[in-house]
This record gives structure tokens, sequence and C-alpha cells, in this order.
């Protein structure tokens, strides 16, 4: 409602309709300006003002809203910024809160490419120690793309032509627009916890990342920065492939490969078929040559060894006439030794009819006789009184032996800690207790206790 020109408004109610009218009135605008002044506090809100070259209007920017810039502006930056017309009550301020914000002119996505490269470059992201190498034998690849797009298309046919044996997994996304990339993030960290949990000779060995050529509009997905460091933390190596060979975007820098286009990237990956055959028939050349080389060898060898080799049979006529002669020289040696012993003899016997021993030698039998039968005897009673001890020490360990008690019906008993019992305090009511007996064991449970009164020494 309006008041007449004879109403009198307070400094509040002034402000108050000030501001309602300013915001109905502009409540979405879009306002060209260089920044000056700006501040950023550490409640993450923006404040500035905006200038051309007459005039001047201070803005705000919340942190909900700052939050999602792409660039990080500065003083002097010619910036085109959308928002709502107000004002500041409490000082009566006319002021812009801004609710968006890009620069000025052409050249404002490269400007936030720009300065992305600048910040992930200074913090090491694009340095190359941290790039990973290619497997030397690549089996399985992971692509992320568009499934329609002509990136997949070109990369199938591509790894068709060239080693159709190397296994693709799809990984299905958007390549442009506001989910493309988190769904990019998605798919690489799934690529990498798949490659984990599978078999090794099932597992990803390099991912492809990428799309056919566009503008900066259609390929500034893969600005993201978080999809930059999700590129550069992953597990498995990473080829990007994104546009034509005259697009460069942050994932190209980050990744550990670059490839011009999607089809470079998979010849990249890929060996040539043609070539690869080649170089086969060369290594089963080289092997069968160097196979043939050995078993001539190996025949040379075999055949200097049979020539230096003598022949079991004969070697084994040397031995037999070797025993041969052995056994004719101890058959003389045995006849020379007889006809020896006989010449004693007869000799012996000649002294001795001459020396007519007969009684002594009857002599000396009869004690001989008698030593022997007293050998006898005492060896059968030493033999008699170790066999009558060795029973007695048996008979006697036998009567000590823990099992020889047992086995007359007593029983040894236990705590289930195996300590045995010898006095009935040592138990209680309901105790588990076990029995060792002649044969085997008894688990029991105590039901009674008696105690005997112990008689006092003296």
């Amino acid at each position: 409602m309006l008041q007449t020109g004879n109403d009198v408004f307070t400094v509040s109610q002034l402000n108050q309709r000030a501001k309602q009218l300013l915001e109905i009135t502009f409540s979405s605008v879009k306002v060209e300006g260089e920044i000056s002044n700006l501040s950023r506090p550490s409640s993450g809100h923006w404040y500035f003002t905006l200038k051309d070259k007459g005039a001047q209007v201070r803005c705000a920017m919340f942190r909900s809203r700052t939050a999602q810039i792409k660039f990080q502006p500065k003083e002097g930056d010619q910036i085109i910024v959308r928002g709502k017309v107000s004002l500041y009550e409490n000082r009566g301020d006319y002021q812009l809160i801004v609710d968006a914000m890009k620069p000025a002119g052409e050249g404002q996505l490269q400007q936030a490419f720009i300065q992305l490269k600048q910040k992930l470059g200074a913090e090491g992201l694009f340095n190359p120690e941290h790039k990973r190498a290619l497997p030397a034998a690549i089996k399985r690849i992971a692509v992320i793309t568009s499934p329609t797009g002509a990136a997949i298309h070109d990369i199938l046919t591509v790894l068709k032509r060239r080693f159709p044996a190397i296994e693709v997994d799809i990984y299905p996304v958007q390549v442009q627009g506001q989910d493309a990339a988190q769904q990019m993030i998605w798919s690489i960290n799934q690529a990498n916890s798949d490659a984990r949990n599978a078999p090794e000779e099932q597992a990803t060995d390099v991912i492809i990342i990428g799309r056919g050529g566009g503008s900066i509009e259609d390929l500034w997905s893969f600005n993201d920065e978080q999809l930059a460091r999700t590129i550069f933390h992953s597990d498995l190596p990473i080829v990007s492939a994104v546009g034509h060979e005259v697009d460069f975007t942050i994932a190209d820098f980050v990744a550990d490969i670059r490839a011009p286009t999607p089809s470079a990237a998979a010849e990249m990956l890929s060996p040539n078929r043609e070539e690869y055959l080649s170089r086969l028939q060369a290594l089963s050349a080289r092997l069968e040559n160097s196979i043939q080389q050995q078993l001539q060898n190996k025949q040379w060898q075999l055949q200097s060894a049979q020539r230096g080799l003598q022949h079991p049979g004969d070697k084994l006529s040397q031995y037999a006439q070797t025993l041969d002669m052995l056994e004719l020289r101890m058959q003389q040696s045995q006849k020379n030794n007889l006809d020896r012993l006989l010449k004693k003899l007869t000799q012996s016997q000649q002294r001795l009819q001459q020396q007519s021993p007969v009684n002594k030698l009857q002599q000396i039998e009869t004690q001989l006789g008698y030593f022997q039968q007293r050998l006898r005897n005492a060896m059968k009673q030493l033999l008699s009184n170790k066999a009558e001890r060795l029973q007695q020490n048996a008979l006697l360990l036998n009567a000590v032996s823990p099992l020889q008690t047992l086995g007359r019906g007593y029983a040894i008993l236990q705590t289930p800690t195996e300590v045995v019992i010898r006095d009935s305090h040592d138990v209680k009511k309901g105790d588990l207790i076990s029995a060792r007996i002649g044969h085997g064991s008894l688990e029991l449970t105590v039901e009674k206790v008696k105690h005997e009164r112990k008689s006092k020494k003296i």
C-alpha cells in the first residue's frame, strides 16, 4: 500500500520498502564489470565491488554459490554476474546478491581451464615421475566412454583388426553434461575395484578414458578437478583419448599416457597381429634351430661317451678271468701250505716217536678235558644266575608298576587339570573328576564327600 506525502517513514521502514522494490524490480539481472576490493573471509562468502568507467556497485556472493565456481576470480578480472538487486538495511547500502559468475567475453572456459591446469601442475599431478608404465603384455582393457559414440566403435575396430585376442570391458558413461564427470569418476573406481577382485588371468591391465572431438564446451567434463584427482590416484594405468589430436584437456595432462585419438589409444595398447605373428614365427624358428643344435651337440657327446665306454660283457669277462687266476693262486697256496704242514707233521711225529711223549700227551689231554668241562659248567652256572636275576627284577618291577596296581582293581583319581587327588579335602560335592583304571578311564561327579579325622602326630 502506497503512503501519501504526509506519511512519515522510519529509517527501517524506508530501507525495508526500498529493498522490496529493488528485489521485485530486479529479481534476476546480469551485470558485466571489473572486480575490485575482493574479500574472501573464513566464512566462505565473497565480497567485492563491480565497476566500470563511470560507476560501481557492491556485490556479495555467499558460500553455497562460491563453491560452484570453476575458476578463481581476482582483482581486475572482467566478469559477468547474475543475481538480484537488494539493499543491506543496516547500512542502507545498495548491493547485488550474486548467485552465478563467469569470465566475461570469449575464452571464459579457457581461462578456467588454464587456472585449473596451473593449480594441479603446481601440486605435481602432471610430473613424469608419477606416470605409471604400461604393461608389457596387455590382455584386458577397460574402456570408459559413451556406449553409442564413435570412440568405442573406433577402439573396437582397431583392436579387432590388430589383435582380437585382447578382451574389452566397457563402462558406459555420459561424456558431456552435468553428470558426466561423476559417472567417469565412479567408473574409474569401479574398474580398479574389479581388477583387484578378479583372478590374475582375468584382471584388467589398463584403462582407456575418452570420447570423440568437439568444442571446449563438449569436452568440459574432462576438465573436472575431481576427475583429474581420481585419474591421478588410480592403481591401473590410464590412457586419455579425448577428442582429436589438437584437443587437450586436464585429463590428458594427468593421465599416464595421452593418445591423440581413441583409435590411436587402441593402436598404442595392441600389438600388430601381423608383426606379432612374424615375430612369433621368427622366435619359433630360432627355438627350433636351438633345439636342433642342442640335439646335435648331445648326439656328439653321446657318441664320444660310447667310444670311451667299455661293454659290460667285456668287463665281466675280465673280472671272470681275474677270478679264475685268483682261484688258481689260492689253490696253489693251499696246496703249498698243506704240503708244508704235512712235512712239519712228519718231522714232529718222527721227533715224538724218538722222545715217546705218550704219557705226557695223555696227561695233557686229561687236563684239557677237565678244564673244558669246568669252563662249560661255569658258563652254564653264570647264565643260569643271570637269567634268574633278570626274572626276579622283572617280577619286582611288575609288582611296583602303577598299571599292576590298577589291574588289581585300584584307580587313580584326578581333577580336570590332571592333579592327583590324595585328600578328600581336595574336592567337594558336584566336582567333576576322572578315574584312571587298569584299562581306560571314567568321568565321575562327586555326590558326597566324607572326611576322615587326621591323627595328631605326637
